[in-house]
């Protein structure tokens, strides 16, 4: 993976690849660049057969501001008009890649996760928040609707009315009231993120990698399916689960009394 971004840290370690948003004097607003940079880096991130887990996070006060709206009002002050479709297309294509990488993905979020941002934390597969984190579907503030996939993700993790209520409000959801409504996984002490998101990343990545992805498959499918399409999926997938090494390295872990030693293969 590249290191030589403008407005992205990456680092890739123990099999675990760190993406850190970093435009941190506009709390990580998402401006052309950025969102092109993280669209590659997370691209690399699924094709990297080194890299077992995703850490996505911001730099600085907060995971990120959403849409930097410099940049938009230009855009659509302009005597050029604004291609929206093309414009949400490169979200979609970063949203699409988090939620089919055949590996986990976990957010970790402090500060203001707003607009867009929020909702590419909303696209991966495990949040972590922490205490001071504040979730805010900003888009009815300046009479939008919720982009980036908010539409797919939000009621399905907080149920259809509490994502009316956030995206039509649009207050202010805190880390901890977060973890209530199931918007997060976990929450914990600010000093504390980094070590939890770690701890979390590292059972992932030292995991049976494969599996994961066929769990991502047929989960995420699932929503979308009814009980006979659901049930025939995991038949095909749990045919693909018995043929991998991980599986075989865990049954002879149980007969030899030991830990696995997964290879995600």
């Amino acid at each position: 993976m590249r290191s030589d971004f403008q407005h992205l840290v990456t680092q890739t370690s123990e099999h675990i690849s760190t993406i850190t948003m970093n435009r941190p004097a506009v709390l990580n607003a998402f401006n052309e660049r950025m969102l092109a940079e993280l669209n590659e880096a997370v691209a690399d991130a699924a094709q990297d057969g080194d890299v077992r887990c995703v850490i996505l996070k911001g730099a600085g006060r907060g995971f990120g501001s959403g849409q930097d709206l410099s940049e938009f009002s230009s855009a659509n002050g302009s005597e050029e008009p604004l291609e929206v479709s093309k414009h949400l297309g490169k979200y979609h294509q970063l949203i699409r890649t988090l939620q089919e990488m055949a590996k986990p993905t976990i957010a970790s979020v402090h500060g203001v996760a707003a607009g867009i941002s929020c909702n590419i934390a909303l696209a991966c597969d495990l949040r972590i928040a922490a205490d001071n984190a504040r979730f805010i579907q900003a888009f009815a503030r300046i009479g939008l609707v919720p982009d980036g996939g908010g539409g797919y993700f939000l009621p399905r993790l907080v149920g259809i009315g509490k994502a009316l209520e956030m995206a039509m409000l649009a207050d202010e959801v805190s880390g901890p009231e977060a973890e209530r409504l199931g918007l997060v996984n976990k929450c914990v002490p600010a000093a504390e993120l980094e070590q939890a998101t770690l701890q979390v990343a590292q059972r992932l990545a030292h995991g049976p990698t494969r599996a994961y992805g066929l769990i991502k498959q047929l989960m995420y499918q699932g929503l979308d399916s009814d009980l006979a399409s659901s049930l025939k999926l995991e038949g095909e997938l749990q045919g693909r689960a018995i043929t991998t090494e991980d599986h075989r390295e865990a049954i002879r872990a149980f007969f030899e009394k030991r830990a696995p030693k997964y290879q995600g293969k």
